[in-house]
């Protein structure tokens, strides 16, 4: 039984017990990270926990591979993460999200302040502990990777890395429950009522300006009389387009731009909802219309953009009226429905609406792919291009010492090539189940080899006053700018409480605070708020750390 005991005990560096003990610690940690207490879960940051107790055991790994399999896990969770925020990274920065993203940035410079002051101050003067504390009480493992990845440059960058995981460690679990606590905090300061914020949010939500709206319009309006859909385009200048129109002798039709319009005639338009009044006002009255029950060939069906060549290509270049007689209403993308505007740009995996006869459809779904099981390969080439280019970018420097790193450069990469990638004939679709996996793996290769190599020194270095002072300096970065920018996202911006919870859960990356929000509103309020901030938020908190450590270090 010798054998069993080579695999199981500690000491053993054989690959053999590697694999085991890798396997029982992201295992142990992911099933324990699902239990819930007051409804909140650690989810998978639970590895970390897990490695420390079997490193604190005499569990160890060799050197190498642990380095090896720490770094592979953080290129891919980094990856991973930056083609998922890619797409919302840009629009983030809209008008409507400016705000919101001001105010998460604002709570990141109080991060780094009080970090700094700290440092400085606060008796820590190891650079490795104060960022690590930071990190975990942002709840922000990136940051954690890009820091650890960052020190490891330095000297000594060894020992710093493992107190920065215990710092890490130490301060991650109040940082959870502080975000909460934030946010009865600033409820009782403003003495909100929940079931008035979230009646606030549902009305807004009704009348929503984002979403397609569906509305059917009788012709009235004896000056838009023999007028052509081109020329309403000048007397209506916005984005709208008209997806059937039947006629006085109740014929319908796929309206093309050349086509006429008549009194009596009455047309389905899809439009933005806060446009609506003006094709009553133009137009003339909205009716009551079943147009599926219509017994006309006209149909409406979803198609799967699942061929390559037409990644990032305008809808209008697909000339749908005059190759297929068809009209494009709307674009689901991710779940939300977008106006099918000519110069939007299809991505893999859009579902473009479309309305005409059967056999046009047909021909379209051929043309574009339509293919779930093409949708459902992965495009290896495209990740492992993005990571050799974000090695290469993470290995420049960029001024005063400083590199992006392992951390830094796969994700600005991952950004550009998932905003970008479709100029280069590179396809950055990933099914949401093969960025799932491919993001949890990394993340738990990377805990599991953190904690394991900080295990050994970790109970020395936390349970006593010092690791004290750890846990309540990190609660203080977490709950201080969380309070003080909900103060001003209430008193001055009069931000909805359900957007504020968004906001605290996105501006500290913080899936189980937002797992709270969602759970005691019942409302997608905060996920939208969080969404808003999530990548920007996401980028700055790791180049916070890195930059930290390198001007600290």
């Amino acid at each position: 039984m010798e054998w069993i005991t080579d695999l199981i005990f500690p000491g053993n560096t054989s690959i053999a017990s590697t694999l085991v003990l890798y396997s029982f610690v992201i295992a142990a940690g992911i099933y324990i990270g699902k239990l819930r207490i007051c409804g909140v879960s650690l989810g998978v940051t639970f590895v970390l926990f897990v490695g420390i107790v079997m490193g604190h055991f005499g569990y160890v790994v060799d050197s190498n591979i642990l380095k090896f399999v720490r770094e592979f896990g953080l290129i891919l969770f980094i990856f991973s993460i930056g083609l998922q925020v890619g797409p919302g990274f840009f629009s983030s920065f809209k008008k409507g999200g400016m705000t919101l993203n001001g105010l998460a940035v604002l709570g990141i410079a109080l991060n780094v302040a009080i970090a700094l002051c700290i440092y400085f101050w606060g008796g820590i003067k190891n650079v490795g502990v104060v960022v690590g504390i930071m990190s975990g009480a942002v709840t922000n493992t990136p940051g954690l990777a890009a820091a650890q990845q960052a020190i490891g440059q330095t000297a000594g960058g060894g020992e710093a890395a493992d107190l920065m995981a215990s710092g890490y460690a130490a301060a991650y679990p109040l940082g959870v429950v502080g975000i909460i606590m934030a946010m009865f905090v600033v409820k009782a300061i403003f003495r909100i009522n929940t079931n008035d914020e979230i009646k606030e949010i549902e009305t807004e939500q009704e009348n929503s300006q984002l979403k397609p709206f569906l509305l059917s319009i009788e012709v009235t309006n004896k000056l838009i009389d023999d007028r052509t859909l081109l020329q309403l385009h000048d007397v209506i200048q916005c984005n709208f387009v008209v997806s059937r129109i039947m006629r006085t002798d109740g014929h319908v039709s796929i309206p093309k731009s050349s086509t006429q319009i008549h009194i009596g005639d009455k047309l389905l338009i899809v439009c933005s909802a806060h446009d609506a009044d003006r094709f009553r006002a133009v137009l003339g009255p909205e009716v009551e219309m079943d147009w599926e029950s219509v017994p006309e060939p006209v149909y409406s069906r979803r198609i799967l953009v699942t061929k390559s060549e037409f990644n990032g290509v305008p809808i209008g270049s697909l000339r749908l009226h005059n190759g297929y007689k068809l009209n494009a209403t709307r674009v689901n993308r991710a779940g939300v429905d977008l106006l099918a505007a000519p110069n939007l740009r299809l991505q893999m995996g859009d579902r473009i609406t479309v309305v005409g006869n059967l056999e046009d459809i047909d021909r379209l779904a051929a043309r574009l792919g339509n293919s779930m099981k093409r949708l459902n390969q992965p495009n290896l080439i495209t990740i492992f291009v993005g990571i050799i280019l974000g090695i290469i970018l993470g290995s420049i420097n960029v001024g005063f010492g400083m590199k992006l790193g392992l951390a830094g450069g796969p994700l600005v990469m991952a950004i550009l090539l998932s905003r970008f990638g479709y100029k280069f004939k590179l396809v950055t679709y990933t099914s949401s189940s093969a960025s799932l996996l491919l993001r949890e793996l990394g993340i738990c290769l990377f805990l599991a080899s953190v904690g394991i190599s900080a295990g050994s020194g970790f109970a020395e270095a936390v349970f006593n006053t010092t690791g004290m002072w750890w846990v309540l300096w990190g609660f203080v970065i977490t709950f201080v700018p969380l309070v003080i920018v909900g103060i001003i996202a209430r008193a001055k911006y009069k931000f909805n409480f359900l957007t504020i919870m968004g906001l605290f859960s996105g501006g500290y990356t913080d899936p189980p605070a937002l797992a709270y929000a969602n759970n005691s509103t019942a409302n997608d309020a905060p996920a939208v708020a969080y969404s808003t901030v999530y990548p920007l938020t996401m980028f700055l908190r790791v180049v916070a750390a890195q930059a930290l450590v390198l001007c600290l270090a």
